[in-house]
């Protein structure tokens, strides 16, 4: 007896489906909770870049942000360049 095409299929599945569980899925809801960190930063707050430069917002538009980095120095990053949310002297990320 040969196994029909669905059992044959079975472990094809397993496999997605374990991917999907382990891999897809917490990557997913990780870059959401980014993007809405992103959405929700305002004049005041302390965030890290990528490139680890700590910095408080001073403005911000929809593009782009203002960084304060020390007495008198400020920078414009985009804003898919902020890494994390400082809070408390605490890294926070993507909440």
């Amino acid at each position: 007896m040969e196994p029909t095409m669905l059992v044959q299929f079975v472990p094809f599945i397993a496999i997605f489906l374990i991917m999907y569980l382990l891999i897809i899925r917490p990557e997913s809801v990780k870059r959401k909770k980014h993007q809405q960190m992103l959405e929700n930063l305002s004049k005041g707050d302390e965030v890290v870049t990528q490139g680890g430069v700590h910095g408080r917002i001073s403005a911000a538009n929809e593009k782009s942000i203002m960084l304060i980095i020390s007495e008198g120095v400020k920078i414009e990053v985009s804003r898919s360049a902020i890494a994390f949310l400082k809070k408390g002297g605490e890294l926070i990320e993507g909440e």
